[in-house]
Parts: structure tokens; C-alpha cells; sequence
């Protein structure tokens, strides 16, 4: 075949990135925007040695689980990849993903992953938004979302899994630059001033901050776009981050608040939270309740356990389990989080929590280390998208906690990780996928671990011994 030849195909699967997977005879074709079912006519746009990528041209038949997306980009916005799949079979398909991971790259057989979470209205549901700004072909200002795999801007102003004020939001501050002739960041130039528009809501609060993310230390007129965003409903505080350097990173290391607190406030159950511009706070609040009482749950905290939280952020899962726990150590690399987690467990009154900052695998051994003889009983790990370091899984086999809670927003390094704790003689009890992401390919996971016995180690080593011995003795 050759690039740009049309072929029409049936989509029998779908890739862990939301693509459809169909054939041109024996050759397999990854082809976005469509789901198991549809036959399709397809476009080549890219050919590889044994596989391709093509673009959907048109729908001969439509598949069962196929709905009309909503958004008028979500084609071309790299944002939402599924809005083209009904809800049931969103969550059918972050269940699979979740198990076949398990599968493939833990080498659990036939895992059972219970039903991914999922919510009653999956719009409108995301407290933060990260708006980035540039121009049009005409030098017109432009907000709204990058295309898929690139940094060119799809103007959109009205996200729909976003909440609404952050659009009128959007509005305020390119009137605000057009007036005051203020113009926005050019990458490829390095020069311009506004590069993003971070904006935070507190759902429950119903506080809304705005930080302007700039190339440079000032703002012209500040004054003027406050008393524009004061008529936002919610509108507590305006901030300034500055970030001079060239490249991808949105946010730089200064914030200073122009206006107001330059934090805002919200709750995950009953546990209250202060939320700077830098602070990692789940951006579902309804889901991330969902998600945090589920390893509660698997916790299984009684009132007397003493419980390490690796990788807590601003303390978000410490405080929860502070609660229903005799101790908790939470542990972060990024020293602002903890300066947040000290200040939020000030702010619910909870005395027994200690946070240690610095990489949980430099952290964690040396605590280990100086306090050999203290038990832990639970730890919980929630680490980034790389999954644990090697060193993080050793020390806590080392410790042997009797429960471990591995809370994850990457099923693939879940599964690598879950196969060395397997290893060193830890069951996989439950795994609990819950849907943080409506729209979107991504799918947290809540597991919990129990340590075995030594006699039941060793007996299921034993059993593993026998079979290998068995199939030795069959291929000979």
C-alpha cells in the first residue's frame, strides 16, 4: 500500500491510546477516532515496516458502541480521545485495559478487575484548566487546545469536561490583552508575553483562582482585568508565574498573587484543602473522592496502624487516612507540596502526621535504616506515571508492611511494579479501576496487596518449582 491509498476495513480492536485497530488484508492499521464495530473507509498517512496509521474518511457502518461526540474539535483537539464512544463502553474499555496490562506485563492469569467506576454526568467535571495562547495565520489572538501530538492551537474557548466559568474566563483575558496591546508568548521566537492561562475551581467552595503564566515578571494593567474577572462569580485571587525559559514547561518556579490570597480552597469528603497555582490536586473532585475511599477501603485501618503514603503531593491520601489511622509519614519530592501538606494537616487539626521531603527511594531506606524495629503496618504508594523505583519496591518488601494500597494513573508500570511485589511474596487481592477521565484514555487504579505467610510463600514457590520441573521433564 501507499500513502494516501483509501481502503475500507472492519475495527476488531482498539489500542490502549483510544485507536482502532483494523486490516488491509493481513496488514494491521491503527486509526483514530474509531471503536470496535465500525467498518470504515480509511485513509494512509503513515506506513511501517508491519504496521500503519491511516484517517477515518468515512463510516460505512457504524458500530454499537459508537455516539455522536459532542465537542465540535474532539477530532482534532488532542484532549479527549473517546468522546466517540458511549459512556458504558468507555468503562468497558478501561476495565480491559487495566486487565489486559495485567496480563501481558505483570503475567497475572486471568486477573479479575472489578467494573471501572464511573460517573452519573461525565461532562463538566474537571476543576482545572491550562489554556495555552498564541496567534492565528492573521495575528489574531487565539486560546483553547493543542492538536494531537503537536503544539499548533485549536482556538476553543467552551470545553465541555471542563467547568463553564473557565471559558468566560478565557474571554475576559483576550479582551484584556487586546486592550491593553498585550501579546501572547511565540514559541518559535521566544518572544510575546502571556504564554498560559492556569485556571483552579474549588467545586464545593466555589472559589476560582487565575494565574497568568507570562514571559516575564509584570503585567501592564493588572488593575483593569481584576475588575473583569470580579464580575466571575467565585473569582477569589489572580497570580502571576513567570517562566522566562525556552520549551515545554508550563509553569515557571516564581508565583506572586496580584490579587487576593493566590490560594483557593476545596474539600475531598471532609478534609479541607488550601490549592496554590503549583499544588497537584486531582483535577475530578467527585471521582477523586471515589478514588481515595477506595484505598481507604483497602487500607483497612482500625485506629492503631502506623502508615507510610509514598509519593503524597500536597497530602492529599495522608490526610485522608490521618483520620482512621494512629500514624501516617508521607513522603514527597517536591519541597512546596510539602510546605501545602504541612499547612492543610494544620488546617484539619491532624497532629499525627510527619512529611519528609525528597525521593521516596532515598527516603524510605534511610528511615528504614534508622528505625528497623518499628512496625509498619500499611503503606500506600501513589507514585507518577513511571510507577515505583526499584529501590522504593525493595525497601518496602524489606519492611513488610502486612497490607500494601498501590494507587495508580498507569496500568502498564502498575503491572510491572505488581509483578515484582508478587515476587517478593505479596497477593493481589483486589484491583479497582475507577474512572478519573471521562473522555479520555486515562484510568487510575486502586490495588490492594496482603503479605503471605512464609509458609504460604514458600508453598506457592514450591507449586511454581514443580511446574517448571514438569514441563522440563515433558519437553524432554
Amino acid at each position: 500500500m501507499e500513502k494516501n491509498e483509501l481502503f475500507i476495513t472492519e475495527i476488531t480492536d482498539m489500542t490502549a491510546e483510544g485507536e482502532g485497530i483494523g486490516k488491509a488484508g493481513a496488514f494491521p492499521f491503527f486509526i483514530k477516532d474509531t471503536c470496535i464495530g465500525d467498518t470504515a473507509l480509511c485513509r494512509v498517512t503513515k506506513l511501517k515496516k508491519n504496521y500503519g496509521y491511516a484517517r477515518l474518511e468515512e463510516l460505512k457502518e457504524t458500530s454499537p458502541y459508537r455516539t455522536e461526540a459532542p465537542c465540535r474539535i474532539s477530532r482534532s483537539c488532542g484532549g479527549c480521545q473517546i468522546q466517540q464512544m458511549t459512556y458504558q463502553a468507555q468503562l468497558d474499555f478501561k476495565t480491559e485495559k487495566v486487565r489486559q496490562n495485567l496480563m501481558r506485563i505483570g503475567g497475572f492469569e486471568a486477573p479479575e478487575v472489578l467494573k471501572c467506576l464511573g460517573m452519573e454526568e461525565p461532562f463538566r467535571y474537571r476543576n482545572k484548566a491550562q489554556i495555552p495562547f498564541g496567534t492565528d495565520k492573521e495575528g489574531k489572538i487565539i486560546a483553547g487546545f493543542y492538536a494531537r501530538r503537536t503544539h499548533s492551537i485549536i482556538p476553543q474557548e467552551n470545553c465541555l469536561i471542563t467547568f463553564p466559568e473557565a471559558g468566560d474566563i478565557v474571554r475576559l483575558v483576550k479582551e484584556w490583552m487586546k486592550d491593553h496591546k498585550v501579546r501572547p508568548y511565540d514559541e518559535a521566537s521566544g518572544r510575546g508575553l502571556i504564554r498560559h492561562v492556569l485556571i483552579r475551581k474549588g467545586f464545593r467552595t466555589g472559589e476560582i483562582m487565575v494565574c497568568l503564566i507570562a514571559n516575564g515578571e509584570k503585567i501592564p494593567a493588572a488593575d483593569s482585568l481584576v475588575d473583569s474577572l470580579k464580575t466571575i462569580d467565585g473569582f477569589t485571587t489572580l497570580c502571576l508565574n513567570t517562566n522566562t525559559k525556552r520549551g515545554n514547561t508550563i509553569l515557571g518556579s516564581k508565583t506572586v498573587p496580584l490579587y487576593g490570597p493566590g490560594v483557593i480552597k476545596d474539600y475531598i469528603g471532609d478534609v479541607l484543602f488550601e490549592i496554590s497555582a503549583n499544588s497537584f490536586f486531582q483535577v475530578n473532585p467527585e471521582q477523586t473522592q471515589v478514588l481515595y475511599q477506595t484505598a481507604l477501603e483497602y487500607a483497612g485501618l482500625c485506629g492503631n496502624e502506623t502508615v507510610f503514603d509514598l509519593y503524597c503531593g500536597i497530602g492529599t491520601i495522608s490526610l485522608f487516612l490521618a483520620g482512621k489511622a494512629k500514624h501516617v509519614y508521607g513522603v514527597e519530592i517536591v519541597p512546596q507540596a510539602i510546605e501545602d501538606a504541612k499547612r492543610n494537616a494544620a488546617l484539619n487539626g491532624l497532629c499525627n502526621v510527619d512529611f519528609y521531603t525528597g525521593k521516596a527511594e532515598e527516603i524510605l531506606p534511610a528511615w528504614y535504616k534508622e528505625h528497623p524495629e518499628e512496625k509498619i503496618d500499611v503503606i500506600v504508594m501513589d507514585p507518577p506515571r513511571k510507577g515505583c523505583d526499584p529501590e522504593v519496591l525493595k525497601t518496602v518488601t524489606a519492611m513488610a508492611p502486612g497490607r500494601i494500597v498501590y494507587v495508580s494513573c498507569d496500568s502498564a508500570t502498575l503491572a510491572r511494579d505488581l509483578k515484582i511485589l508478587r515476587e517478593e511474596g505479596y497477593q493481589l487481592e483486589k484491583v479497582q479501576p475507577v474512572d478519573m477521565f471521562p473522555m479520555t484514555v486515562g484510568v487510575e487504579t486502586v490495588c490492594a496487596l496482603s503479605k503471605l505467610s512464609e509458609a504460604k510463600h514458600h508453598i506457592s514457590v514450591q507449586v511454581d518449582m514443580d511446574e517448571l520441573d514438569l514441563t522440563a521433564a515433558e519437553s524432554k
